[in-house]
């Protein structure tokens, strides 16, 4: 006989209304599950699931645990990717281009700059300084307005940063301007249609590359052919000659460079840290900086000159070194904004970016902006895109040689390859274009006769060729010239020369007038008349 505890299970029978009551509480239990939501339904960007991944605090949720919501003017963070930040706000999406405001708990506020409208509320934006610290959820202002810089004569001998930080630690810049780094560029109405040649008071550029008021310059030139010597030697005659201002941008350049710039610049006197007689202001976005900033830099610099010529009527000389580090800068934020790449990996957008940069900087009817390009070439390659799109807006080359710097000639610019579409008889007059001309012929033959010299000798030569190699040599020692900005250096006193002056000294040359002078009394002189000079003093020595 079977007792109750050894009923086999078998015969173990459930009870309708006991089946029915466990299936009641089964179907309880999975109602209350997360899972039971439809799967073709998603959260809303910005709303969280209940359920936290253990160690991370999810969006609208900060490390100290207080709630933060999305406000008209107040977003929060929800992804991170490097430079590349996200941001959502209720009720409210910030513009293209729009400034935001991140609190940061060591430093200044870490400004975002909008780049895409990525739906749903949220924005996508660029780090304009490292983004190291930042988390989900964490809040962001949007400021209204773009990026500004400050502008003015206090920005005058001072460094900043893409934001208008101040980086020089000689405190906050002392200006209530403010200007928005985007701006448009000047209408035809406004740009000036007079081609008005600007002077350097340096012999070589004012003669066989002369610069035109408001067009740009290409500056070509490795490390050690003095090309830094060249900048503040066109800074300082500038502000002389024109009274106008330099703006100095650094972009993805190295930042122990742009150190020695600045303290070469206050040993020369182009800087004062103790008056207001400084001539320049300088704006870093060095290579260590993330794109962001390295992108906007040129654009800041920019603005800068802008001011200086549209508020003063001033004639500013703005430097870019290096234009191909701000095409670079591009491509990278194209590449993690999802771009697809056109070219040689270049960003789709690059015609258009450098074209945005390029056409700001133009002659007004107001005053004008001169542009110096210090412009890399990838594997020296003249076809690459990002060069070959920078030379569209060139008006000038100014190529510096090393060959030429080897013998000592300095500034080292390269007569033969420095070009420039200003040297026309229309525009300098047909004593100049002449004497430029006969000048690069001159020189042109005398290349062509060294390899001859070399192997036979001088005595091998005609006449006529004697001759003209005897020019050639003091057009090239008269094409050396001592800098104001360099006296220090060289010990010799700094000269500018006027262009009319440049002119009739290489007339007399080409022309024979000074055959009988020797050589040596063309080397480091500035006229005519100081050759004439260290010739006598040659003479009596």
């Amino acid at each position: 006989m079977l007792t109750k505890e050894s009923t086999p299970p078998s015969s173990r029978v459930s009870t309708p209304g006991k089946a029915t009551k466990a299936a009641s509480v089964k179907k309880e239990r999975v109602a209350k599950t997360p899972e039971s939501k439809p799967s073709g339904r998603k959260p809303r960007v910005g709303k969280t699931p209940e359920r936290k991944a253990p160690g991370r605090k999810p969006p609208g949720e900060n490390p100290s645990g207080n709630k933060t919501q999305a406000t008209h003017k107040r977003g929060v963070i929800t992804q991170i990717q490097g430079p590349i930040v996200d941001v959502h706000f209720e009720d409210h999406v910030p513009p293209i281009q729009g400034a935001l405001a991140v609190k940061m708990e060591n430093g200044p506020d870490l400004i975002l700059e909008v780049a895409q409208d990525i739906g749903e509320e949220c924005v996508r934006t660029i780090a304009m300084d490292a983004t190291e610290g930042l988390y989900r959820g964490q809040p962001v202002e949007d400021l209204g307005r773009e990026i500004q810089i400050p502008v003015g004569p206090e920005t005058l001998g001072r460094i900043i940063n893409v934001t208008g930080e101040p980086i020089d630690g000689r405190g906050p810049v002392k200006t209530k301007k403010q200007w928005n780094i985007h701006r448009a560029p000047p209408t035809f109405i406004e740009q000036s249609t007079d081609a008005e040649v600007l002077g350097t008071g340096i012999k070589v550029i004012d003669l066989l590359c002369p610069y035109l008021k408001g067009g740009k310059i290409g500056l070509f030139g490795g490390a050690g052919v003095g090309k830094t010597v060249l900048i503040m030697e066109l800074i300082n005659n500038i502000a002389k000659a024109h009274g106008g201002y330099s703006v100095f941008a650094g972009v993805g350049e190295r930042t122990r460079e742009g150190n020695d710039l600045y303290h070469e610049m206050i040993d020369s006197g182009v800087i004062d840290l103790e008056d207001d007689t400084s001539k320049a202001a300088l704006i870093y976005g060095q290579m260590n900086e993330p794109p962001g900033a390295r992108a906007r830099v040129a654009l800041s610099g920019v603005t800068m000159a802008e001011y200086f010529r549209d508020a003063e009527g001033k004639d500013v000389l703005f430097f870019i070194d290096n234009i191909f580090r701000f095409t670079q800068a591009g491509a990278e934020i194209s590449t993690l904004l999802g771009r697809m790449p056109s070219s040689v990996g270049y960003q789709p957008t690059l015609a258009t970016e450098m074209g945005a940069l390029q056409e700001r900087i133009t002659s007004t009817t107001k005053g004008s902006i001169t542009s110096v390009q210090a412009i890399y070439v990838p594997a020296d390659d003249l076809t690459d895109p990002a060069p070959a799109t920078s030379f569209t807006h060139l008006d000038a080359r100014t190529v510096l040689s090393r060959t030429i710097a080897s013998l000592g000639i300095y500034p080292a610019v390269d007569p033969l390859d420095s070009t420039s579409r200003v040297l026309d008889p229309a525009v300098v007059g047909d004593t100049h274009y002449d004497v430029a001309r006969s000048v690069q012929k001159i020189l042109q033959t005398y290349k062509s006769l060294q390899d001859i010299i070399a192997i036979l000798g001088m005595e091998e030569l005609s006449e006529e060729d004697r001759i003209t190699v005897k020019r050639a040599r003091k057009i090239q020692r008269f094409l050396s010239q001592p800098f104001q900005t360099a006296e220090t250096f060289t010990n010799i006193a700094g000269v500018f020369v006027s262009r009319e002056d440049t002119i009739d000294g290489f007339k007399r040359i080409v022309e024979g007038e000074l055959d009988d002078v020797p050589e040596a009394a063309f080397f480091m002189t500035g006229t005519i008349q100081d050759v004439y000079q260290k010739a006598k003093d040659l003479g009596e020595s």
